[in-house]
């Protein structure tokens, strides 16, 4: 059973979240991090800001979830982008140190073995950030995706299209494919820390942590992790129907245990 841990709102989720990062940063001689995009994890970034201000972060490595296929890095919706500006630059990591999956037409066959390889070269993810969409998608492993899947390109749904539409000019610019991590490279982390706020959120994230585990869900993965946390504010809890025991475990957990 992944740990569901309920806060009264975003910020103490981030918060949260951030100390947790802190103290992997502070005990593990070459962390990795996992990066979702998105607003979800913006709290947890912006956390971060003021808890690793001035800290040595050259030993710091990351890994992004996914990536546009066919769209310029330098283009501002490009998660290179994002994650450089919001990540990156305002946590003082090193840029060469953290990558983004790539989505140039010219390397995609195969940008997934070897995005994948990168991973186990670094010795894997310590911590991997998730956010999950109102469909249950994690990365952009989007309803159908295999939970033995590995990064590699992926056609996204209309939905998603329409979804992220606000981020560009029209629909129509937003690119018909990606390249995301795949459920089964997810699932190789050592922690997963799935974040979840809004009212918006209350149904997928009932039906990825209490739900049947299927592949329409691609959430639902997280119960096949032996270490999982769900950080979710009140209105992104309201269908759980578990939410009271929740509750009462984290009340009474061990403090030596953390997240």
């Amino acid at each position: 059973m992944a740990e569901v841990v309920i806060v009264e709102n975003r910020n103490v989720g981030g918060a949260l979240v951030a100390d947790e990062i802190v103290r992997l940063i502070d005990t593990v001689p070459e962390p990795v991090l996992g990066l979702a995009t998105g607003s979800t994890p913006l709290p947890v970034y912006d956390a971060l800001r003021t808890r690793l201000a001035g800290r040595d972060l050259s030993h710091v490595r990351g890994f992004a979830l996914d990536e546009y296929v066919g769209i310029d890095p330098a283009h501002p919706q490009s998660y290179r982008s994002v994650i450089t500006r919001e990540v990156i630059e305002p946590l003082g990591l090193d840029p060469k140190l953290i990558r983004v999956p790539d989505g140039a037409i010219e390397t995609i066959q195969h940008a997934g073995d070897d995005y994948d390889a990168a991973i186990v070269a670094a010795g894997g993810i310590d911590l991997q950030l998730l956010g999950i969409g109102t469909d249950g998608h994690i990365g952009f492993n989007e309803p159908g995706s295999s939970f033995a899947s590995t990064t590699r390109i992926k056609t996204l749904t209309e939905q998603t299209r329409q979804d992220n539409a606000r981020f560009f000019d029209s629909v129509h610019d937003v690119p018909q494919h990606c390249i995301t991590q795949g459920l089964g490279t997810i699932l190789r982390a050592r922690h997963l820390v799935m974040l979840a706020f809004g009212e918006g959120k209350a149904h997928a994230v009932a039906a990825a942590v209490e739900g049947p585990v299927s592949a329409m869900v691609p959430g639902s993965a997280v119960q096949l992790h032996p270490h999982v946390t769900v950080v979710v504010d009140e209105e992104a809890a309201s269908q759980l129907k578990l939410a009271d025991y929740y509750r009462r475990s984290y009340a009474n957990k061990p403090a030596w245990q953390g997240l």
